[in-house]
């Protein structure tokens, strides 16, 4: 008798000692913020203090620590929430981060601003005060980002363990030349006539644009729902979107290049990238998905993620094929098998 009642007295004891601590999922949360939480968010000081750019960091891992780079230019992070089901749960930690000109930073009028150079360089400050190196930074780059991370790895690849082209060609003028010759004719005639005579006339201001574009190609090839049932932060991103940068940088619409960055071509420097390299293509993007997976062709060491389902942005419309690939990739550079 003495011993079953040792062994209940023991037994009582085992029950109410404190449950173990989950200490693999406490670190990751735990965003080792000094004084006042923020939640992650971190106003960045560029250009010797004369600007603030707004990132919001997510998670703790001290070897996979991805920044997105949002497309545009001038649109916001707002778009990659769809990143909040997907990347938690593999223990991946991300940066939301708004570029200068854009709606959570800081929006100055000076012209001189809007360069890819210049971008460039605030992309290493912001890396530089997030102290991201090579031993952890990912960097992707969607659209317009994605033009940003090239020019980014091909000037500063040394500071990257990773680098992720999501739906951007190496070139504008490839990427014109598609939408000339490709996207344009899927239209229906009628309906392109119509778009060219507007653009003819500069007339970009016209609703009727947007009313033929809309469901005629935005709908078609850059986000593949009904415009009506576009996810909120999409049309978050896009109702924020700074329209005087987006314009003299991209042109009026996401229709081909016509801005600053009308002649840029990065082709032939695609050889310079060493650093392990995720180029994502989508079989309804804007963007040509078989200049894409030539570019993972280019470059030392590169993998090509398919999205047969997916448009520009196929981290909404393609979910199922893009975060998977994206997924694996960072983990399979993390564990040396790429």
């Amino acid at each position: 008798m003495r011993f079953f009642s040792f062994l209940l007295f023991t037994f009582l004891i085992i029950a109410c000692q404190p449950k173990p601590v989950e200490t693999h999922s406490n670190a990751y949360y735990d965003l080792q913020e000094p004084g006042v939480k923020s939640g992650g968010v971190k106003m960045i000081s560029i250009m010797g203090g004369k600007y603030n750019v707004w990132t919001k960091r997510v998670g703790n891992n001290p070897s996979i620590k991805l920044l997105l780079l949002h497309g545009g230019p001038a649109v916001t992070h707002e778009y990659f929430e769809s990143f909040d089901s997907f990347l938690p749960k593999e223990g991946i930690e991300y940066y939301y981060y708004d570029q200068l000109g854009s709606y959570y930073s800081d929006q100055p009028t000076d012209s001189s601003l809007w360069t890819t150079e210049r971008f460039v360089e605030e992309v290493e400050e912001v890396r530089h005060a997030l102290k991201l190196d090579s031993s952890n930074f990912y960097l992707l780059g969607s659209s317009w980002g994605g033009i940003l991370a090239m020019e980014y790895a091909l000037k500063y690849q040394k500071n990257l363990k990773g680098l992720i082209i999501s739906n951007m060609m190496a070139s504008a003028i490839d990427y014109g030349k598609y939408a000339d010759e490709v996207l344009a004719k899927q239209m229906d005639p009628k309906v392109l006539a119509e778009v060219r005579a507007i653009e003819a006339k500069k007339d970009f201001t016209n609703p009727r644009y947007m009313e033929l574009l809309t469901p005629n190609f935005y709908e078609q090839h850059l986000c593949r729902f009904p415009s009506a049932e576009w996810p909120e932060p999409v049309n978050r991103a896009f109702k924020h979107i700074n329209s005087t940068v987006y314009t003299m940088m991209q042109g009026p619409s996401e229709f081909g290049i016509s801005g600053r960055l009308e002649k840029w071509d990065v082709k032939a420097r695609l050889p310079e990238l060493k650093v392990p390299t995720l180029v994502i293509g989508a079989q309804h993007d804007t963007m040509d998905p078989e200049h894409m997976k030539w570019i993972s062709t280019q470059v030392k060491k590169g993998r090509f993620l398919y999205c047969p389902n997916g448009s520009h942005l196929a981290m909404w419309d393609d979910q199922a094929h893009y975060f998977p690939g994206l997924i694996q990739f960072m983990k399979d550079v993390d564990a040396k098998k790429f």
